[in-house]
């Protein structure tokens, strides 16, 4: 379907126990919302990329620096249930949506299209994600690092905080870090909205469990290209040093 079209979406919420404000928060000049969207928009394969937000401070900046903006509701529950409101809104005829964390602004324009690509390539998938290599001790121990477990043919078997598979035997075990990047179809998109919690994403606190503990599948694609999110003001020189 050569003439599927894509919408990018960034859901940005204000409050944040760690780092209130955190959209707003500048970065070498920017706010983190500005150049978030700036490098969404460097994609190939989408068509448009919209701010989806519940905040009127957000919201402002955002069409200051020429971003198409959704007012979202402050009773959403994950920023996937955020993207579903806005297809839901918006009733826009793309039947592509691609999550796009608002906190990460080294996102790869490449990965998205790759996962854009993925959806368009095979009609049978309903939701495609991201996964990384990782190696680093720190991060495979991390609760703070998601990771994934991925089957021979590229599906997620889970997701979890905790550091998995357990490397019990001398074989060679392959981690993956999960980058939280998503790309639905929007008739399962509105679906997921409509899953109530399950008690696995309850307890990692992680919403795409609730695909695959309601029988569903994920396919992911490797990248070579990680991504940093910032999750506290810290998180900001890190960025800073990258962007050097």
């Amino acid at each position: 379907m050569p003439d599927m079209k894509a919408i990018g979406v960034i859901p940005s919420r204000y409050a944040s126990t760690r780092f209130p404000g955190k959209p707003l928060a500048l970065i070498k000049g920017k706010t983190l919302i500005e150049r978030v969207w700036r490098q969404a928009k460097k994609s190939r394969l989408l068509d448009d990329v919209l701010i989806a937000t519940d905040d009127r401070r957000i919201a402002d900046r955002a069409q200051s620096f020429g971003a198409h903006v959704v007012m979202t509701s402050r009773s959403a529950r994950s920023g996937t249930d955020r993207l579903a409101e806005v297809a839901r809104k918006r009733a826009l005829p793309n039947d592509i949506f691609i999550n796009i964390q608002g906190d990460e602004p080294l996102i790869s324009p490449r990965l998205i299209d790759r996962l854009v690509q993925e959806l368009r390539k095979d009609k049978g998938l309903m939701v495609v994600t991201a996964v990384v290599p990782m190696t680093d001790a720190r991060e495979i121990d991390s609760p703070h690092v998601v990771k994934a477990v991925v089957d021979a043919r590229g599906f997620a078997l889970y997701f979890s905080r905790w550091a998995v598979p357990f490397h019990r035997s001398r074989g060679k075990v392959r981690y993956f870090k999960h980058l939280g990047i998503y790309g639905y179809r929007k008739k399962f998109l509105l679906l997921y909205s409509s899953m109530a919690q399950t008690p696995l994403e309850r307890a990692e606190e992680l919403e795409q469990l609730r695909i695959l503990e309601n029988g569903f599948k994920i396919k992911t694609v490797v990248s070579a290209d990680d991504s940093y999110g910032v999750d506290t003001p810290n998180d900001i020189r890190r960025i800073e040093r990258c962007l050097s």
